[in-house]
This record gives C-alpha cells, structure tokens and sequence, in this order.
C-alpha cells in the first residue's frame, strides 16, 4: 500500500462511518440507552417485573446494534492514526496493509444495516415456522429449527415470546408463532423465508433409515396503528379454545386462545400466549394485520416483477435451505451457493452468513433493477 492509497482510503473509511452514523441514528440510539440505564438505577425498577423485562429486553437491543458500531469506529479511528503517522514515517505503511483487511471485513459487515432500509426492515417481527407433510418427522424438525432461531436472537440480542404453539401429536411442533424484539428484526429475519430441507437417519425409525423432512418458515412486520389495513369484522370469524401450549405457563385453564379466521382471504391467525381472552384478541387481531399487509405488498411486488419480466417467486414451493446431515453433513441454501459442513454451529445458531449473503444478493438485484 503506497502513502496515497492509504490516505484515499482513510477518506473513503471516514465518509463510510459517518453515512452510517446518520442511518443508523446513533446519537439518537445513545441518548436512549442512557435513559435506559437510568430508569434500570431506579430503586423501584423491578416492582412491575413485566415493564422491567422489556426495559432490559431494551437495553439488550441497544447495545447490540451500538457495541458494534463503537468497536467499528475505534477500528476506524486507530487506521486514521496510522494515516497521519505513516505520512512522518512510511515504515508504519505495512501495518496498515496488515490491519485493512480486518478492518475492511468488520466494517462491510455492519455496513449491512445500511441494506435494511425498506419501510418495515427496523421493526419487531412475527415469526412463525410450520412442519410440512410428513408426520411426526417434520414436526420435529420444525422443533429443530425453534431452536436454532432462538439461539440465534439470543446472539443477535433480541427478545422473543410466544404467540401460538401448536405441539405435533407425538414429538416436535405443528406450527409456532414467536415475537420477535429488536431493532432490524423484520430486515433480517425476511432472508429466512421459505421452505427448509432437512435429510438425516430418522430417530424415530427403528430401521433406521434416511429420511427427508420439510418445514417452512413465514415472517411478517410488526405495524403500529398508524398503517392503515382496512377489515371489516364481518369478514371475520372468531373462536376461542383452551390454550395447548408447551407446558408450564402456556397452558391456561380457561378457553382464552383465540383463532381468527379472515374469511375473504382465508388467512388464519391465532393467539394464546395470555390469560386474557381480550389480550389475545388483541395480539391476533395485530398479526392479521400484518399479514394482510404484507399480503397487498406481495401482490404490489409482484405486479412490479412482472413489468420487469421476472417470474416471482412460489412461497412454500420454494425451498430455499437444505440441511443434510446423513450421508454426508453440508448445509446449503440454494439462493446464494453459500454452503459449509460445519451443520451443529448452524443447527445452534451461527447463520449470519446465510443471512448476509442474501441481503448482499438482494442489494444486487435492487440495483440491476433500477439501472
């Protein structure tokens, strides 16, 4: 790296951290997580111990997106001293050329929040996984990736509680609806939409053989209020049931889950995470908003692919991500080619590459379009 190759990029590393800075607010984040650890000072804080989980569910969120940034920036910062020096003394240039690569890589990394700039890519999420055909396999197996998902909010710092569980009738999870708590919640967890493949030796076949399992994963923006979706409570039919939960504090003792079924569309939504009827009412009635929402932009995009000439995509029938672990262990999504053997880190958790791979693919395909 030659003195003014390395000043060109000190520029373009400054001008990058600041468009950052702006997107991301982060004077505005920062001032909120002082408020934050204020109020959590508080003597009375865990009084209202529900108010005070959302609090520290908050803060979690905060300092995901912050902590990053702050270690980005002093990176930054530290090569800019390095640019100043190496201009006195141009032996300090092959330190530079040894830390730009790190560098470059953790900055690329968050510069992917820069992607998530659609109406809708910073709000909480509704997530929800669904066993595909096949018994009690797929069932477990949708049990399988409730787990992975989990793990991986908890990396990523997110709250998370259940809507909906619907347990399979001998092991694993018909269908389970989460909330999803953070900030780029929805902007992350769309790349995750679609059909997942797993292929393994069945625990539950005593002949051991290989079997091939489907389930399918479904998110939704969280909206407030001011969005407008237009329903007509004619068009909607409501049950009530007793809540058949995970156990424990999903089980209630009263027919408070509530079902709503959206008639003109077919959509159905449920909910029974509370105790009271009026609640869960309230918690459906915001999910079938989000999904006739997301509904209408569907038809909006694909409206706007076929101008293009491009074939949108088929929803279930689309598989996006195959997990094999017999004969061999590979996981791939066949989206991006992004692949690697290393299947218990996924199934634990680690999927940013994948992730990332399609927002960086879909960042392409926006701008190919509007060339």
């Amino acid at each position: 790296m030659t003195l003014d190759e390395l000043t060109a990029k000190c520029a373009s590393l400054q001008q990058r951290l600041d468009q950052l800075q702006r997107f991301l607010d982060i004077a505005e984040k920062q001032r909120q997580q002082r408020e934050v650890e204020a109020r959590m000072a508080a003597a009375d804080f865990w009084d209202n111990k529900e108010k005070a989980q959302e609090t520290v569910e908050k803060l979690s969120a905060l300092k995901s997106l912050l902590e990053p940034f702050r270690q980005v920036a002093a990176e930054v910062d530290d090569f800019m001293v390095l640019g100043e020096l190496a201009a006195e003394d141009e032996s300090m240039l092959a330190e530079a050329d040894n830390l730009w690569p790190r560098l470059s890589q953790h900055l690329a990394k968050y510069e992917l929040l820069s992607f998530l700039s659609g109406k809708f890519d910073k709000n909480n999420a509704f997530f929800s996984i669904h066993a595909g055909a096949g018994g009690t396999e797929s069932c477990d197996w949708a049990m399988m990736l409730m787990r992975m998902y989990r793990r991986w909010f908890e990396r990523r710092g997110y709250g998370e509680e259940i809507i909906d569980f619907q347990p399979g009738e001998e092991a694993g999870i018909k269908s389970v609806t989460l909330r999803v708590k953070g900030d780029f919640a929805y902007g992350y967890l769309k790349a995750e939409i679609g059909v997942h493949r797993l292929v393994r030796i069945s625990p539950f076949d005593s002949n051991a053989r290989r079997h091939t399992s489907f389930a399918a994963v479904d998110v939704f923006p969280e909206i407030d209020d001011e969005v407008e979706v237009e329903i007509d409570e004619k068009d909607l039919r409501i049950d009530t049931y007793r809540s058949s939960g995970a156990g424990g504090q999903h089980v209630n003792t009263t027919d408070s889950a509530i079902r709503i079924t959206h008639i003109p569309s077919g959509i159905i939504v449920a909910c029974q995470n509370e105790r009271s009827q009026h609640k869960n009412r309230a918690t459906a009635m915001k999910i079938l908003r989000a999904r006739l929402f997301e509904r209408e932009e569907e038809r909006r995009r694909q409206e706007a692919d076929g101008i293009r000439g491009e074939k949108a995509d088929a929803g279930w029938g689309n598989q996006i991500r195959s997990y094999v672990l017999q004969p061999y262990q590979m996981v791939k999504d066949l989206r991006t080619g992004v692949e690697t053997g290393n299947t218990a880190a996924v199934l634990d958790g680690d999927l940013d590459a994948f992730v990332e791979a399609w927002l960086r693919g879909e960042r392409r395909k926006d701008n190919s379009g509007n060339n």
